[in-house]
C-alpha cells in the first residue's frame, strides 16, 4: 500500500512553515485579544444584523441583516474555509455566546453518547433540512424568516451551553460544522503538534486546560489530531501549551484529503449530497426550472410546491450518491485488490474540492452580481440613501469565474482521486476520473445559463 511514500507525504514541514515563528503572530494568539477583539466585533455586528432582520423592513431587497447574510457572509464562508480552515468557528458569535453562558451559568455536563456517536449525522441531517426549509419558506428572502432562523439557532446554542461542556452545540448540532469540517479538510491552513514534543508531555494542557485558559472547546487532543475538521484554531492550545509544541502551517489546498486515516460514511455521504444540494440550487435559479416542477407534478398529480420541490430536492441528492456507487462498483472490477466500501467512502472525499468550487461560484452570482447592495443598505443605517445597480460586475464576467472555479475544482478533486489512489495507473482509476469529469460539466452547463437574480 505504498506505506514509505505515505509517511513521505505526512512528514512534519519544516520550521519555516510554522507561521508561530514569527514573533508578531505568536505573541497575538497567546495574548488575550485573540480570538477576542474577533469575537466581540462579531458579537456586535450579530447584534444589528438579528435587528435589522426582526425589526427592520419586510423587504429583503432593502434590509441590513439580508444583505449581510446572504449577499456577503454565505458566499464568502466557503473562501474563509479554504484560505483559514475553520477560523470562523473560532470568531462566530454563537461560539462565544456558548462561552459566556458556560462560564456564567453553565453545568459543564459531559456531552451525551448519543451526540458523540450521531452528532456528525445529526449535522447532516440538519444542514439538510435548513437548505429544504429554505426553498420551502423562502427563508433567504424573508427579513423575519432569516431572523427567526438565527434566533432559533440562538436558542439552541444557549440551552445546550448550559447543561453541556465546552462547544456540544458547534461540535454535534450546528447545521453549519459537517460543512466546516469538509470544506476545512481542503483548507490551506492547519494547527498540529509536534510529535516528539506531545509525546512526552504529561500534563495535557492543550486539551484540559489552565488555570488562566480553557482546554480545546472542540474536544481535540492536539498529539493525535491529523485533520483540520474539528479544529477552530482558536488559539487555546497555542496559549496553554507548556513546550512550544504547537505549529500553525500554510499546506497544499487538498492534502489532507489524500491521507484519511479513518474515513467515515457521514463525510462522504454529506461530500455526496452537497453536490446535489449545488446542483437543486442552481436549478432553481433557472428559467427551465417551472418546467421541471411541472414535470413532477404530471407524475404526482398535484401542483403543490412543497411536495414537487421535495420530491425534486431529494431526487437531486440521491444521484451523487447512487453514481459514487455505480462508481466505486465498477473499480472494483478493475482494480480487484479494492473494496465496494472502501472505495464509495474513501473516494467520496475526492468530491469535496468540487463543492467548494460549486459552492463558490453559485454564491460569486449572488456576490458580484448583488454586491453593492451590502453598501447601499449598511449607508442606509446611517441615514444615507444610495440608489443604482447593485452589481459589481457583469453578468457575463461573473460566468467567466465560475467557469476558472469549476476548472480548479475540477483539478483538485481529479489529483485528490490519484493521491487517495496511492498514484495507481489511471487504468485502475478511470471510473472515478469520470465522474469528477461528469460532476464537473453539470456545473459547466448549469452556469452557462442565465439566473435570476434573488435581490434588485
Amino acid at each position: 500500500m505504498a506505506k514509505p511514500e505515505h509517511k513521505l507525504d505526512l512528514e512534519q514541514p519544516k520550521k519555516h512553515n510554522n507561521l508561530l515563528t514569527i514573533p508578531l503572530v505568536k505573541k497575538f494568539i497567546q495574548s488575550r485579544w485573540y480570538p477576542g477583539i474577533f469575537q466581540w466585533m462579531g458579537m456586535g455586528v450579530f447584534a444589528v444584523i438579528v435587528f435589522q432582520l426582526v425589526i427592520g423592513t419586510v423587504d429583503p431587497h432593502n434590509n441590513f441583516g439580508i444583505s449581510m447574510t446572504w449577499v456577503l457572509w454565505w458566499p464568502m464562508i466557503p473562501i474563509i474555509f479554504i484560505a483559514l480552515g475553520r477560523f470562523w468557528c473560532a470568531v462566530c458569535p454563537f461560539g462565544k455566546t456558548s462561552d459566556i453562558v458556560r462560564k456564567l451559568v453553565g453545568k459543564e455536563r459531559p456531552m451525551p453518547k448519543f451526540l458523540k456517536k450521531y452528532g456528525i449525522w445529526l449535522i447532516d441531517l440538519s444542514f439538510i433540512l435548513i437548505t429544504w426549509g429554505d426553498h420551502i419558506w423562502g427563508v433567504v428572502e424573508s427579513p423575519r424568516g432569516s431572523g427567526y432562523l438565527l434566533l432559533g439557532l440562538f436558542t439552541m446554542v444557549v440551552i445546550t451551553s448550559v447543561f453541556y461542556e465546552r462547544r456540544t452545540f458547534c461540535k454535534t448540532l450546528c447545521f453549519l460544522g459537517g460543512l466546516a469540517g469538509n470544506y476545512s479538510r481542503a483548507g490551506m491552513l492547519e494547527l498540529r503538534g509536534t510529535p516528539d514534543i506531545c509525546r512526552t508531555c504529561k500534563t495535557q494542557e492543550c486539551f484540559k486546560g489552565n488555570e488562566k485558559t480553557e482546554g480545546c472547546p472542540m474536544f481535540q487532543f492536539v498529539r493525535t489530531m491529523d485533520t483540520s475538521a474539528d479544529c477552530n484554531l482558536c488559539g487555546n492550545c497555542v496559549k496553554t501549551c507548556p513546550n512550544d509544541s504547537i505549529r500553525i502551517s500554510v499546506r497544499k489546498p487538498t492534502k489532507e484529503l489524500w491521507f484519511i486515516k479513518n474515513p467515515r460514511l457521514e463525510h462522504a455521504f454529506l461530500a455526496m449530497v452537497i453536490m446535489g444540494i449545488v446542483f437543486v440550487q442552481n436549478m432553481t435559479m433557472l428559467e427551465f426550472w417551472e418546467n421541471v416542477l411541472a414535470g413532477i407534478g404530471a407524475v404526482t398529480g398535484t401542483s403543490l410546491y412543497v411536495v414537487n420541490f421535495t420530491i425534486a430536492f431529494i431526487i437531486a441528492m440521491i444521484i451523487p450518491i447512487m453514481l459514487m456507487w455505480i462508481t466505486a462498483k465498477v473499480t472494483v472490477s478493475v482494480d480487484t485488490s479494492s473494496s465496494l466500501r472502501d472505495n464509495f467512502i474513501r473516494y467520496g472525499y475526492a468530491i469535496i474540492p468540487l463543492d467548494l468550487a460549486g459552492h463558490i461560484g453559485h454564491n460569486l452570482f449572488h456576490l458580484l452580481t448583488e454586491g453593492k447592495a451590502v453598501w447601499f443598505n449598511t449607508v442606509a443605517l446611517f441615514g444615507i440613501e444610495m440608489t443604482g445597480d447593485i452589481a459589481i460586475t457583469s453578468d457575463e464576467s461573473v460566468r467567466i469565474g465560475q467557469y476558472v472555479i469549476i476548472g480548479l475544482g475540477l483539478i483538485g478533486s481529479l489529483y485528490s482521486v490519484y493521491r487517495i489512489g496511492h498514484k495507481k495507473p489511471a487504468s485502475k482509476l478511470w471510473p472515478f476520473y469520470f465522474i469528477m469529469i461528469l460532476f464537473a460539466v453539470l456545473n459547466f452547463i448549469l452556469f452557462s445559463l442565465p439566473m435570476d437574480h434573488r435581490v434588485h
